[in-house]
């Protein structure tokens, strides 16, 4: 709908660009035709910088809209120059300078419109991948190759502007209703190998999805890796910083992976069940992961040294104060999941619930999930490239599954890279997630 609305611009752009023919092959007067060429020059300059009619929601969309409005306008103009071409050469008598300028004239104009178009939806962008800004730098110079390339920057910034849109829409007519205003106040648990820098939100766009429709959002803050038992032990004083903070009688917690496990250590073993109302785990491995007790039997001992040592360097550089790597990694083995699940049972006073997704195929994410994914297929079945779906089963358990093939990774459920994903919305899920606690008076 958005393009037809263009197509008058179009027609008035491929006059620009056809502008030899239009001076050569018209019988128009000579004030008429500068009259038309300055005023189809101006028409050129505008969308070159500006473009765009209608309103949008912000100015990041807004600049994906124009940007790709001229790689539209730009697209379909060279194929209509093909004919305007073959048909100029076929009738006009013009000496070779004419004929070479009727190419040299769209070619240049038609690719500055594209190219612009281009820089402006992967300014804007956050849904093309910076693997495609490097492939086309690499081979924007072949032939086809390159047409495809700009096709697909076209159609994912497309989606992105009218997803987004959408989304946009529906956060404005329900914002006054505050559907995640919940009785207690939220807080996000992260999982292993990652802290809550807010510069990268390890939680990606849900946080601020949910802070919009009234939740009040805290962060675990516990280090990137640790046992379950001092990582609990670094929750149970944020815990209690919150209820001291805000005044609220419990907190409800919403934690993924090895999250979970702490977060349950906590209110089972360190008395937190008193503040604690409900626990939702997501995709946390509840009964360990078989694939980690295989690569501790595989992987050389030497190797896991070195693993250990690096990782505990960088993360003290990242702002860990004891990042211990093996601790946290022993504790998410089968064998010792198992040992602390008889340590930490299920406290009455606490609401469980627990969602898992899986991957539909290795295709479904990048590495190390996709390997992870083929491995775990094999010990347990049904994955998320990190966690197998029998696992993850705690409490009132739901299994999250994608309509389409994507499937949704261990790191998709959590919005890791910020992906619009068909047929799973990231940020709807965890509204409705708060939304269903308001509702049940947590």
């Amino acid at each position: 709908m958005k393009n037809i609305k263009r197509i008058p611009d179009l027609l008035l752009l491929i006059i620009f660009f056809s502008i030899i023919p239009f001076w050569t092959e018209t019988s128009l007067g000579t004030g008429l035709k500068l009259l038309v060429t300055i005023l189809l020059s101006l028409l050129y300059i505008y969308e070159l910088f500006g473009g765009g009619r209608e309103k949008s929601p912000s100015k990041r969309l807004k600049r994906i809209d124009r940007g790709a409005g001229r790689i539209w306008l730009g697209g379909i103009s060279a194929f209509a120059e093909i004919f305007v071409i073959i048909w100029y050469f076929n009738k006009t008598d013009s000496g070779a300078a004419a004929k070479t300028f009727s190419i040299v004239m769209p070619v240049l104009t038609i690719a500055l419109l594209i190219i612009s178009g281009l820089i402006a939806v992967s300014v804007g962008s956050k849904q093309i991948k910076p693997k495609d800004h490097i492939l086309l730098l690499l081979f924007w110079w072949v032939p086809v190759v390159n047409i495809f390339m700009i096709r697909s920057f076209y159609k994912t910034a497309r989606r992105e502007y009218y997803f987004e849109s959408a989304k946009e829409e529906i956060e404005n007519a329900r914002v006054e209703n505050e559907i995640c205003s919940t009785k207690y106040p939220i807080l996000m648990v992260h999982g292993i190998f990652f802290r809550d820098w807010q510069l990268m939100n390890y939680w990606g766009r849900i946080p601020a999805t949910l802070i919009r429709n009234g939740a009040k959002v805290y962060y675990g803050r516990q280090q990137s890796a640790q046992s379950v038992a001092d990582s609990a032990a670094e929750l149970k004083d944020t815990i209690l910083k919150i209820i001291e903070e805000t005044g609220a009688e419990k907190v409800n917690i919403i934690a993924h992976s090895k999250g979970g496990l702490d977060s349950r250590y906590a209110v089972s073993c360190l008395g937190m069940d008193k503040y604690v109302a409900t626990i939702t785990t997501i995709n946390t491995p509840h009964n360990g992961c078989d694939m980690v007790d295989y690569l501790l039997k595989k992987v050389p001992q030497g190797m896991v040294d070195f693993l250990e040592k690096r990782y505990n360097k960088l993360f003290t550089v990242l702002g860990d104060t004891k990042p211990n790597f093996l601790a946290g990694v022993y504790d998410l083995s089968a064998v010792n999941a198992a040992a602390l699940n008889e340590k930490m049972p299920d406290s009455p006073e606490v609401s469980y619930r627990s969602y898992m997704s899986v991957m539909s195929c290795a295709g479904s994410a990048g590495f190390p999930l996709n390997i992870g994914y083929l491995l775990i297929k094999k010990l347990n079945g049904a994955n998320d490239g990190l966690v197998w779906e029998g696992s993850a089963a705690h409490g009132k358990f739901t299994l999250v599954k994608s309509p389409h093939k994507r499937g949704i990774s261990h790191g998709d459920v959590i919005d890791l890279f910020r992906e619009n994903i068909e047929g799973y919305d990231v940020r709807e899920f965890y509204a409705d997630i708060v939304k269903q606690l308001k509702n049940e008076g947590y």
